[in-house]
């Protein structure tokens, strides 16, 4: 099941697009400014954005441009009135993939929708290592099998802890996605995220120097200051 974010001011627009988003089995995540579309995109499994450029507190041209700084790659599509061609053109040329005019049509913002997460999952976005269906994933030089439970680095098997294995395979399945201290513990070890900082950095620590050439200079596992970790997607 796909996740869309919806984001506007207006949540009469929020609840329709809800409405026909729900009834095609999408799951939908509500947004009202900019700032709480970039903190839903930390906390969740995102898919696809809807994003309104005129809002209050942070539009939907800057929260475009921070989510593109910060390396990820979800498909956004902007929400635009008819008069506001000139942000149209800025939209995209910042990341935006698309745009839609209001009022719209429910037909053309759930093609718009299917077109831009088929692209996501089929052209690179979501890379084949996240729609492998045989447990392999790839990315560079890294290999993992995760039926078998291995890695491998150059070829050469690559003995990882359990905790190491487990954070490399949520960073492999969601490339260029960055995952916050807090999400990576959560996710990894089932537990409240209370003082995870370090015990997150040290294992990404640990796994750089399993998998990466140089550890202080890695190719892989970047951080984003302030904001967490994401693995770089490399041919």
């Amino acid at each position: 099941m796909y996740t869309v974010l919806i984001c506007d001011d207006d949540r009469d627009i929020v609840s329709a697009l809800d409405i026909y988003l729900t009834s095609e089995g999408y799951r939908t995540i509500a947004a009202y400014n900019g700032e709480q579309a970039i903190e839903a995109v930390r906390e969740e499994n995102v898919d696809l954005i809807l994003m309104d450029i005129m809002m209050p507190r942070l539009d939907g041209i800057r929260a475009t441009a921070r989510l593109r700084e910060s390396g990820g790659n979800i498909p956004i599509i902007l929400l635009t009135a008819k008069s506001e061609d000139t942000d149209k053109v800025l939209g995209l040329n910042i990341g935006a993939d698309d745009y839609i005019t209001k009022p719209f049509n429910p037909i053309e913002v759930l093609a718009r929708v299917k077109s831009q997460l088929r692209r996501y999952t089929t052209l690179g976005g979501k890379t084949p290592a996240q729609t492998a269906e045989d447990g392999v994933l790839r990315n560079g030089s890294i290999l993992m099998d995760d039926e078998a439970k291995s890695v491998t680095v150059d070829g050469e098997p690559v003995s990882l802890t359990p905790i190491e294995y487990n954070i490399l395979r949520l960073l492999m399945k969601n490339l260029g996605r960055v995952y916050s201290t807090a999400q990576i513990y959560e996710q990894v070890w089932n537990d409240p995220a209370l003082g995870s900082e370090n015990t997150v950095a040290v294992h990404i620590r640990h796994l750089r120097e399993k998998i990466e050439i140089d550890p202080a200079n890695p190719r892989y596992l970047k951080v984003v200051w302030g904001l967490g970790y994401k693995m770089e997607k490399m041919e």
